[in-house]
């Protein structure tokens, strides 16, 4: 316990300019406008080159729970630019939402590239308010690298539920806690307070699986996997789909 928050401290130190902006107010507003977007999408680059296997894999039975109607709608949450969107099949329907609006630059670039889609709507929208989307008008609900940053996990959970039409699907791909004797959960500790307020509200140690276990899915498939993100406390990762 001491050596973590003597460490905490040290990481502290190192970020005190932030923590100085973070309290009189700058930090938050230039961090998601600027900070934020810029460097998700250096990270995020790095993360689906690591993950992309995952994400064929993960996404390969969404044909699966097309609606009645033969048609795929889709809503992701927190979409950033748009990484996901070369994984959904031709003609799927997509609603776009995120709290954060200043991703439209990247999002834009990738709408051009995966034109085998169609784009229904953007909205600024929490995971845990979607009240501008019907109750059981989606056929899949797609969630990468978002609960651990939402306020909420079990209301999120709950929102997903309302707005997915019975047997439609819900898929994710989150980092999570580590094992907690091992040290990766250790410097995860460590990190959490530096990390949680440079990286716009990560959590580094949500045991996600547990919030999924709880959820009202009448069919759930987790997986544990290992990312290998370089120096970046965020390698374990749970990833999978629950069917409402």
């Amino acid at each position: 316990g001491v050596r973590i928050l003597l460490l905490r401290a040290c990481l502290a130190l190192l970020a005190l300019p932030i923590y100085l902006l973070s309290f009189v107010g700058l930090w938050e507003p230039f961090c998601r406008k600027v900070f934020f977007p810029f460097i998700l999408e250096k990270i995020g680059a790095i993360h689906d080159r690591k993950s992309k296997k995952h994400k064929q894999e993960l996404f390969r039975n969404l044909p699966d729970f097309r609606g009645p109607s033969g048609e795929l709608r889709l809503l992701e949450i927190g979409t950033g630019s748009g990484s996901n969107f070369q994984f959904y099949p031709p003609g799927c329907k997509v609603t776009c939402t995120d709290i954060n609006p200043s991703f439209q630059e990247g999002l834009s670039k990738n709408m051009k590239k995966n034109q085998h889609l169609h784009y229904e709507r953007f909205l600024v929208a929490a995971g845990e308010d979607l009240s501008q989307v019907p109750s059981g008008s989606v056929d899949a609900v797609v969630c990468t690298l978002v609960l651990c940053s939402v306020h909420s996990v079990s209301s999120t959970l709950r929102e997903v539920l309302r707005v997915l039409r019975p047997g439609g699907a819900f898929y994710f791909l989150e980092h999570v806690a580590a094992e907690h004797s091992s040290w990766r959960y250790f410097w995860q500790q460590v990190c959490y307070p530096t990390w949680k307020l440079v990286f716009a509200g990560c959590c580094l140690t949500r045991e996600l699986w547990k919030n999924l276990e709880e959820a009202k899915f009448s069919e759930l498939k987790i997986q544990h996997i290992s990312v290998a993100m370089p120096c970046m406390p965020i390698e374990p990762h749970i990833v999978g789909y629950g069917v409402k």
